[in-house]
């Protein structure tokens, strides 16, 4: 199974490019891992922001796979603990997904249709956090799933 990391916006900034860098090696170790920063549209300034979402739904969809397994960010999401995350990887690991795609929208969220796409919509928090730190938020607790579910010592109960 291979992991994908889909991010709506600039490239990683320095005070969390290192800490995004460690994870995704670590997590290599369990799945093969990719990330694809999506750049923001260009013209996005004269656009509605209903026309942004949209534009980058419409640009989502054309580069998901019919049997991608697509995890949603968002704060209308589902919570899950660090088991409960260890648990939806097993499932699709389990189901034999080839790829699980998890996606941070833009700064104004997801569109309607790539919601409707979503498999799994997945709420790290009440919270809106800086899309940067979800980057670094993400990859530690997908990490944290993968020793969760080889018994690792790195999550403590």
């Amino acid at each position: 199974m291979k992991i994908s990391f889909w991010s709506v916006g600039k490239a990683h900034e320095p005070y969390v490019k290192a800490g995004i860098e460690d994870f995704s090696k670590r997590i290599n170790n369990y799945f093969k891992l990719d990330w694809e920063i999506i750049a923001p549209l260009k013209n996005a300034a004269k656009m509605s922001i209903d026309d942004i979402r949209k534009n980058e739904g419409e640009l989502i969809l054309s580069k998901i796979q019919k049997d991608d397994f697509l995890i949603a960010l968002d704060e209308r999401g589902t919570q899950l603990s660090s088991e409960g995350l260890a648990q939806q990887i097993q499932l699709c690991a389990n189901n034999s997904s080839k790829r699980v795609i998890f996606l941070i929208g833009g700064a104004f969220g997801i569109h309607e249709a790539v919601w409707n796409r979503a498999n799994f919509k997945w709420s790290l928090s009440k919270l809106v956090f800086p899309h940067q730190l979800v980057r670094l938020i993400l990859a530690e607790q997908v990490y944290r799933a993968c020793t969760i579910l080889k018994n690792e010592k790195y999550h403590h109960q």
